[in-house]
This record gives C-alpha cells, sequence and structure tokens, in this order.
C-alpha cells in the first residue's frame, strides 16, 4: 500500500543518525540541500560535496517500502 503523497511524518524528513549521523562532516549543508530539494518536490538533490545524486524521504516515502540500498534519507528505517 503506498502512501498519499506529502504524507511524510515530519519526523521522517532528517536522515537516520545510522546513515547521516548530526556530528558527520556538512551535516547542516547536506540537510539544507535535502530540505531544498524537497520544497521544490524534486526527486532528489546533489550531495553538496561528493556530487552523487541522493534521493529525498519524501521520494522514498511514496515509494511505499524500503528498497534496501542504504539510501541516505530513508523512511523506513527503524529510528
Amino acid at each position: 500500500m503506498h502512501p498519499e503523497p506529502g504524507s511524510l511524518p515530519e519526523h521522517l524528513r532528517s536522515p537516520a543518525a545510522a546513515r547521516l549521523p548530526e556530528a558527520a562532516p556538512g551535516y547542516r549543508a547536506i540537510c539544507a540541500a535535502h530540505e531544498a530539494a524537497m520544497a521544490r518536490g524534486d526527486t532528489g538533490y546533489r550531495d553538496p560535496f561528493t556530487g552523487l545524486f541522493v534521493m529525498t524521504a519524501a521520494y522514498l516515502w511514496a515509494r511505499g517500502d524500503c528498497c534496501e540500498s542504504g539510501c541516505r534519507h530513508c523512511p523506513w528505517l527503524d529510528r
């Protein structure tokens, strides 16, 4: 069952600490890029440090389940 678009719970907007701890270098810049992408409705953003494409939590949530790929913003992780 797929959730309704835009229904991502607020507490799942931040990356899980197991995937990106708050003490990680660039945490704030990464979170800002993530939030900007979600505000635009983008499926992802370019990591400001590595240039790699990272999917947003909203996009991953809309997929309906975890793909087991280790996504940084996976909303399906046990937190």
